[in-house]
């Protein structure tokens, strides 16, 4: 059951994602049905002034003594730092040792794994962070591509938006689906949302560490529809099929095609942005041929379909 959530705020907190569970969990909605959640804000001392990372401060009513007795204890994005106060991330394993949920926000992820309560668990972070957060704590299991992910007493979310998707998450899974329902409409979001956040990374053209395949890469580029293969591309790069196959996976971590096809997905998501083509017409525009073989490629790179990505990105 969710009755009682403590927020626990540290130099660095970001107001937003505070928000974001303050929202959740921290408004009064019995008028409207949701059973009623006592909701705590918790520093190290109760009535000390905590800084933002925004240039403002903030003063918690609670001590670290407002984490005990609750089921759930919501930690926001920090800082990213090398240390974190050692009483809170103290407070945090005992209230996970009486048995208390813990949720992270974003860069929140990173006091958890400090705690080493997400030693051997899943777990995930903001997509820009998830490489220093792999090299710095090698025991979790680590999905960058998922808006969430609910490992039990242990929930991780992304970045900012998706801590409303895990937050609702957890709602639906302890009060149920019209619990989490009434909060969303009053939060005018949807309750539940598809797709990772692989549908929100930048551009992902993979890094080369050297430079003798980059004008054949840069050619690709300028001719994705049409077609090629291993052998043509050989050729144009005047090496043996093995000798190519090989370099070029050792400069773009993965093989001809999959990179042709990942490049050819993310022309597609432009034009599904920018232009009011079809998914056909843009099946051809970017080499595919035809709409199943996009959406295909589109879902395994992206995470969504063509549709729905063009409902969320589209302008208008």
């Amino acid at each position: 059951m969710l009755k009682t959530v403590a927020a626990l705020v540290i130099d660095g907190v970001a107001p937003f994602e505070l928000g974001v569970l303050c929202e959740v969990f921290g408004v009064d909605r019995t008028d409207g049905g949701v059973p009623p959640i006592e909701f705590r804000v918790c520093g190290e001392r109760a009535g000390q002034p905590v800084r933002t990372s925004m240039g403002m401060s903030l003063t918690p009513d609670h001590g670290l003594g407002g984490l005990e007795g609750a089921d759930l204890v919501a930690l926001p994005a920090y800082d990213i730092r090398d240390a974190y106060p050692e009483a809170p991330l103290q407070a945090v394993c005992a209230a996970s040792a009486r048995g208390a949920t813990v949720l992270t926000v974003c860069s929140g992820a990173f006091f958890l794994g400090a705690t080493g309560l997400l030693d051997g668990r899943r777990c995930t972070t903001h997509w820009r962070h998830a490489k220093a957060f792999a090299e710095r704590f090698p025991k979790t299991s680590l999905d960058p591509d998922v808006l969430f992910v609910d490992d039990g007493d242990l929930i991780t979310s992304a970045g900012t938006a998706s801590g409303i998707d895990a937050c609702l998450h957890l709602v639906r899974r302890e009060l149920g689906s019209e619990v989490a329902t009434l909060i969303a409409r009053r939060m005018v979001v949807a309750p539940q949302r598809e797709g990772g956040q692989r549908q929100f990374v930048e551009t992902p053209i993979p890094e080369c560490t050297g430079d003798s395949l980059q004008p054949l890469l840069a050619w690709l580029l300028e001719n994705l529809t049409v077609e090629h293969t291993v052998a043509s591309l050989a050729r144009r790069a005047k090496m043996s099929e093995r000798t190519f196959a090989r370099r070029f996976a050792a400069e773009t971590g993965t093989t001809p095609n999959r990179w042709l096809s990942t490049q050819r997905v993310l022309h597609a998501r432009r034009l599904l942005e920018e232009t009011t083509l079809n998914v056909d017409e843009i099946a051809a525009e970017t080499g595919f041929g035809t709409a199943a073989l996009l959406r295909h490629h589109f879902h395994r790179v992206v995470g969504v379909s063509p549709k729905d990505y063009r409902r969320s990105f589209a302008p208008g």
